[in-house]
């Protein structure tokens, strides 16, 4: 991995007694794209915003190049701020109705470049909206006059807009038509190309993510259960909820078969938010948090075809066991050959 911009150690974020995140570490690299998945409820939004201190963190320390974000004063993050960027998933919600394009886009460019003449950032603003693939004489018109698909471009370029060196993205592209999620991630993959932007790349659509990202971070009720490189993740996925994740994407290619109900369990509770997020799959998912996330113990135990008496003892940490591929799991060294 290149140079590390963010460094995530022991990230906790609490709300009242509920423990959203928990001992979350990672790092990303200058250029990197990590994915992060995990299906609705895991934390994957909270973990996003935590990381720009938009939420406040109970505990742990997030460095952005050196610089603890959690615990550096207003003074010091505003300058920082510029270099950190989000693209929220409600394309059309992240927008100020009150505000036209134009507006929005040079917001952070009187914020950040003062010294840019009117006529500067216009000519900025409209290279801008080309680079996204809209019209420069869009710059007038109000968020309700646009798509879903071309609010989401609107919200990239007000993003990219300062050339940050991290962009988030958070679940960007799953209020959208597949016809235009397509756009919006080869969007994405050529603004990074071009800016050399690292980014943390949040879904539930694994097709997606294995696209975009070098390394993907799997997230399950608040914690790490595996992390991987894509290709060792998607051709040996350890963790018994990493691969109901990958078995519930649809295959037309794969074979029925029927499942065990343990199993099926598994892959019913993982379907909403592998494949589609639909309301069974968000319901299973409450159902294993309300069951499984019992104070001590492995968290997804009672959705687990593997557990064992120590899984309700103990919570399993990440363990390497590949290079570069961790896993939080007690039975990690069996299933690694299974």
């Amino acid at each position: 991995m290149t140079e590390a911009l963010l460094e995530v150690r022991n990230l906790r974020v609490q709300f009242g007694e509920f423990a959203a995140l928990e001992d979350v570490s990672f790092e990303l690299g200058a250029g990197e794209t990590v994915g992060l998945v995990g299906e609705s409820g895991s934390g994957k939004s909270t973990l996003a915003r935590a990381l720009l201190r938009l939420i406040p963190a109970s505990g742990g320390t997030v460095a952005w190049r050196g610089v603890d974000l959690l615990s550096c004063d207003a003074a010091t993050l505003r300058p920082l701020r510029r270099d950190l960027q989000i693209v929220f998933q409600d394309p059309l919600a992240s927008l100020d109705p009150r505000m036209t394009v134009g507006e929005t886009l040079a917001e952070p460019l009187r914020i950040f470049e003062r010294a840019l003449s009117a006529q500067a950032r216009a000519a900025r603003i409209g290279d801008m909206l080309a680079r996204v693939g809209l019209a420069r004489g869009m710059v007038d018109r109000y968020p309700h006059e646009f798509s879903g698909g071309q609010c989401q471009r609107i919200g990239i370029a007000r993003a990219m807009m300062l050339r940050p060196r991290l962009l988030i993205c958070d679940e960007p592209v799953s209020s959208l038509d597949v016809s235009v999620q397509g756009q919006i991630v080869n969007l994405l993959l050529d603004l990074q190309l071009e800016f050399g932007t690292a980014m943390l790349f949040i879904s539930h659509n694994l097709a997606v993510v294995r696209h975009l990202s070098h390394r993907i971070l799997v997230l399950y009720l608040g914690r790490l259960v595996e992390v991987a490189g894509r290709d060792a993740l998607f051709a040996a996925p350890v963790h018994p909820y990493t691969r109901a994740l990958l078995a519930a994407v649809p295959d037309p290619t794969r074979s029925q078969t029927r499942v065990s109900p343990v199993a099926g369990g598994v892959a019913g509770g993982a379907a909403g938010g592998a494949a589609g997020g639909t309301a069974g799959g968000a319901e299973g998912g409450a159902a294993g948090a309300a069951a499984g996330g019992a104070a001590g113990g492995c968290a997804y135990r009672s959705r687990c075809a593997y557990a064992e008496p120590l899984c309700a003892l103990a919570a399993p940490v990440l363990e390497q066991v590949a290079a570069e591929h961790a896993v939080a799991c007690h039975r990690r060294r069996e299933l690694v050959y299974s």
